[in-house]
């Protein structure tokens, strides 16, 4: 008889194979990858079919992608809202997990009403702001978002932003292809990055990625968070941190915002914070639109307050097609690209079928939002 191998953690003698199985996975693979998945999707629904999984729709201008339907329907049964909508009294009672993407499918007390056996909705993304918590939560739906698949791409784009703004490319390139090439040299100089100080507002994953890649370009680096990091952590990459963020803004020549959007960070950086900025500064925001009062910002950016912003985000998404900050040149908007790479969106999907599965066995799910 073969030996059976003994698990790091203290396990439970007189288990069933299945729950032996879940208990194994849950002590051995707190995290595990793709490969790993497929064993407990077959075994959620006692009669062997997949849990049924509702997303928005396939495809699409905001759909879930393609090329990510297989590995999801290795796990799930898929259901669009429209063929939920067809057929909601049936449909709404299979339903155990959502997977929002693109903040769709809307989430509201109608919905949640309609799905009595949901257990959990999957975010793809860090932030939360388009959801209820509280609401989910008073229907005992867990919650969760992807940050291990989001800080990476998402730190590149915040980086490519101040780059992009110190050199001022999108004016050049728009020089570089006009139809003159007629241009000052005096007008398109640019910001020396080496030995310039960034100020990191929100020290959180992405934050921190932020720092690392600020350091290999020689920056000095101040951040303002709630809590202070590890003096291991601040020698790392060389961070100082700023108890009060007036303090950071006073110094930095490049503010960058990766914070959540919360009653407490809506319009954080206001008229007062950008007097308070240098003439000579650049301010970033790759978090969201609302955490910039945009009116103060427009009137900082005309009047030389501050030299120029880089938004990866703004409030809202898109801007109206006349709105004054698109006629500005010393501003750079992007359609919120943070997380927009091939390999981070499918590693946020990847995540959100962890934690899906995690929640349908009533095992820790790995990255679970609790309503504050």
């Amino acid at each position: 008889m073969e030996k059976k191998k003994k698990c790091v953690s203290k396990c439970p003698t007189a288990l069933c194979s299945f729950c032996a199985l879940a208990w194994t996975f849950h002590c051995c693979f707190p995290r595990f990858s793709s490969s790993q998945l497929a064993w407990d999707s077959s075994r959620i629904m006692e009669e062997g079919e997949l849990p049924w999984l509702l997303v928005d729709e396939i495809g699409g201008i905001r759909g879930i992608l393609h090329s990510h339907v297989p590995f999801l329907k290795k796990h799930f049964h898929l259901i669009t809202m429209k063929e939920f909508l067809e057929n909601r009294k049936d449909i709404g009672k299979k339903v155990q997990a959502i997977y929002l993407w693109w903040h769709k499918p809307v989430i509201n007390k109608e919905l949640l009403q309609s799905l009595p056996s949901l257990k959990v909705i999957a975010n793809s993304g860090v932030g939360m702001d388009h959801l209820d918590l509280k609401l989910v939560a008073s229907f005992g739906v867990k919650m969760a978002n992807a940050p291990r698949a989001v800080s990476s791409s998402t730190a590149d784009t915040g980086m490519a932003l101040l780059l992009a703004s110190a050199r001022r490319l999108v004016e050049v390139h728009n020089i570089s292809i006009s139809p003159s090439m007629k241009y000052c040299e005096a007008d398109i100089l640019g910001v020396k990055v080496a030995g310039a100080t960034l100020g990191i507002v929100g020290m959180g994953s992405i934050g921190y990625k932020i720092a690392l890649r600020a350091k290999a370009f020689e920056m000095n680096i101040l951040y303002h968070n709630r809590t202070q990091r590890k003096v291991q952590e601040e020698q790392a990459v060389g961070a100082t941190y700023c108890k009060k963020i007036d303090s950071l803004l006073q110094q930095a020549d490049f503010v960058m915002l990766v914070v959540s959007l919360t009653p407490q960070t809506h319009k954080l950086i206001g008229k007062r914070e950008l007097e308070l900025m240098k003439p000579t500064a650049t301010l970033i925001n790759i978090s969201r639109g609302a955490v910039v009062d945009q009116e103060a910002l427009l009137a900082a950016l005309q009047t030389g307050v501050i030299r120029a912003a880089a938004l990866d985000v703004t409030s809202p998404e898109p801007l109206p097609r006349d709105h004054s900050l698109l006629k500005l040149k010393n501003i750079i908007i992007t359609p919120h690209l943070g997380i927009k790479t091939d390999k981070a969106t499918y590693m946020i999907t990847e995540e959100a079928v962890e934690n899906i599965l995690a929640a349908l066995n009533g095992l820790p799910l790995p990255s679970e939002v609790l309503p504050s």
